[in-house]
């Protein structure tokens, strides 16, 4: 399976990156092709500016400049997004990646007999590896936002089947480094065994 992680992380020292690494390390141990987008390292424009809204619904002008961003999101059959959950929703680097990138006549068309008609169903599989500062009830208790915009934003633009996993970590802000060191295999572990 061709796999793109888009990896959305400030700190090249920081505890995504070596969840990024965990996760690249068990995609290819499965024998998956893998390409990682590094969003910050590429220094990637989030912001959508007057004129790019103002041609948003222009197929033919929506996504200039974004070029290889769009061939890598369609080669794919698997996403995987590795980021920090911050205030919780995606930080707006990895939100300004989706507002320029998920674009009609990319992800999705408008009309027909439903809304959306989507255009990314080559995605049959996503895989969220993500991190909170909040405790478990604390996610429970405000719905979990992030995985509500995956489920029923991301998911609808994919493979009619497309199965999404999701690995994160609660309580980061107190988490002690064992849990650190087991979330690290387990989303090593839980990747080599997509199929």
């Amino acid at each position: 399976m061709r796999v793109l992680v888009i990896y959305c992380h400030p700190r090249p020292d920081s505890f995504g990156a070596a969840l990024r690494d965990a996760a690249v390390r068990g995609l290819t141990s499965a024998g998956h092709s893998v390409e990682v987008r590094d969003l910050y390292a590429e220094g990637f424009d989030p912001v959508l500016s007057e004129h790019q809204r103002g041609v948003y619904f222009d197929e033919s002008e929506n996504a200039r400049g974004l070029e290889d961003h769009v061939a890598a999101l369609r080669r794919a059959e698997g996403l995987v997004l590795v980021y920090p959950t911050w205030w919780f929703g995606m930080p707006a680097m990895l939100k300004g990646w989706f507002d320029r990138v998920w674009v009609p006549g990319v992800a999705f068309q408008l009309g027909g007999a439903k809304v959306l008609q989507p255009l990314l169903t080559n995605i049959r599989r996503i895989g969220v590896v993500t991190t909170y500062g909040s405790p478990w009830w604390l996610l429970w208790w405000v719905c979990w936002p992030d995985r509500l915009a995956m489920r029923g934003g991301l998911r609808p633009l994919c493979a009619p089947k497309c199965r999404v996993q999701w690995l994160g970590l609660p309580g980061m802000d107190v988490d002690r480094p064992e849990h650190r060191r087991r979330f690290l295999t387990k989303v090593t572990r839980r990747l080599s065994e997509w199929r």
